[in-house]
């Protein structure tokens, strides 16, 4: 009995030794089995891409800008004396020609008065004069004097319904009256600001593009801007262009013009534009991500019979997200868009996914 007992204990030591020493090479051998399965797997990459076909393409630039009123001004007097009336109300909107205050013009009324008189006492003395004149009792010099005498007055008279006219201050152009700064009573004087006008049915934006652009910028080309507090965009037509770069800034100034019917944009906005500096309609162009930078040039892989085939790419125009290709790619090619790290000339790829037709147009 006790020796099958030895036996059964010597047994199991040994085939506890024996797995022990086996075991590793198991392991190994699965080791080994299960890293050549992985190499082989990374032999091939999932790749996403892009089918190159024509589309319109716009290099756009981005800048800053401000809005102006379409006509704006301060409101004063070009006479002095005290407000007799206010006939406008702080915001309100006017037409043209509308009477926004009148200065007290009594004094100015007694002296046209006078100067009346005068201009009819003087217009009886040169017909006198004349009488003489033409018969003989009194010479040409004679009768000049009281010629001269008469149209002096007669511009004093003219002077004095300029003043008065004056008094009268009227709205220069459509708009909407700002905050009134004057009281009825208030004594004015050409320096005295009244309130402000200004016209708002439609605004110009003024911004200025990079010296490298100037000669791209045309009247008549189209931006968009938007402001703080609105989220839509706002389009507008450049009109107007500087003849000179700013030496400062190295810059070109321009101004465009945007309809505001509904008032929703004000003078002295902040604004940030977007506008088109170039476009091309059928352009050959790949998302700006495929493009490789090296040395001397750029870059992109293409899907040929299953496998990563670099192409030398020459670019012309792009924007945040596409690039035009002007060389080295065909329509109809396969561009890969995705690990680009990992791509390597001649690496086995899979087909993950394929983005829309050529590149969405912008």
């Amino acid at each position: 009995m006790l020796t099958l007992q030895r036996w059964v204990l010597t047994l199991v030591i040994t085939l506890a030794l024996i797995a022990a020493l086996a075991i590793p090479k198991i392991l190994q051998y699965r080791g080994e089995k299960d890293q050549d399965s992985i190499e082989k797997e990374e032999k091939v990459l999932k790749v996403r891409i892009h089918r190159v076909t024509p589309v319109e393409i716009s290099e756009r630039l981005a800048t800053i800008g401000t809005v102006r009123a379409n006509e704006s001004v301060e409101i004063v007097s070009e006479i002095s004396g005290k407000i007799a009336a206010i006939h406008f109300d702080e915001g309100a909107r006017v037409a043209e020609g509308t009477l926004l205050l009148k200065i007290d013009d009594s004094e100015l009324i007694a002296e046209r008065q006078r100067a009346v008189y005068r201009v009819e006492l003087a217009e009886r003395a040169e017909a006198r004069q004349q009488q003489l004149l033409d018969d003989g009792v009194i010479s040409s010099e004679t009768y000049d004097v009281a010629l001269g005498e008469l149209n002096v007055l007669r511009a004093e008279l003219q002077l004095i319904e300029a003043q008065l006219l004056k008094t009268e201050i009227r709205a220069p152009f459509g708009g909407v009256i700002g905050l009134r700064w004057v009281s009825p009573g208030s004594y004015l004087s050409s320096q005295t600001r009244i309130a402000s006008l200004h016209d708002l049915d439609s605004v110009k934006l003024d911004f200025s593009v990079p010296e490298r652009y100037s000669a791209l910028m045309t009247i008549g080309d189209e931006v968009s801007f938007t402001v703080e507090g609105i989220e839509r965009a706002f389009p507008g037509t450049i009109y107007a262009i500087e003849p000179n770069i700013d030496a400062a800034s190295r810059s070109l100034r321009m101004r465009a013009r945007c309809p505001n019917r509904d008032g929703a944009l004000l003078p002295g906005t902040f604004a940030n534009v977007d506008l088109a500096v170039r476009s091309v309609s059928d352009a050959l162009a790949v998302p700006a991500i495929a493009v490789i930078p090296e040395l001397g040039g750029k870059k992109v892989f293409v899907v040929r019979d299953g496998l990563a085939e670099p192409r030398t790419v020459t670019t012309g125009i792009r924007n945040e997200r596409e690039v035009q290709i002007t060389g080295g790619l065909d329509e109809g090619d396969l561009v890969i868009i995705s690990g680009i790290l990992q791509l390597q000339p001649g690496l086995e790829v899979e087909l993950e996914e394929t983005t829309a037709e050529g590149v969405a147009t912008r």
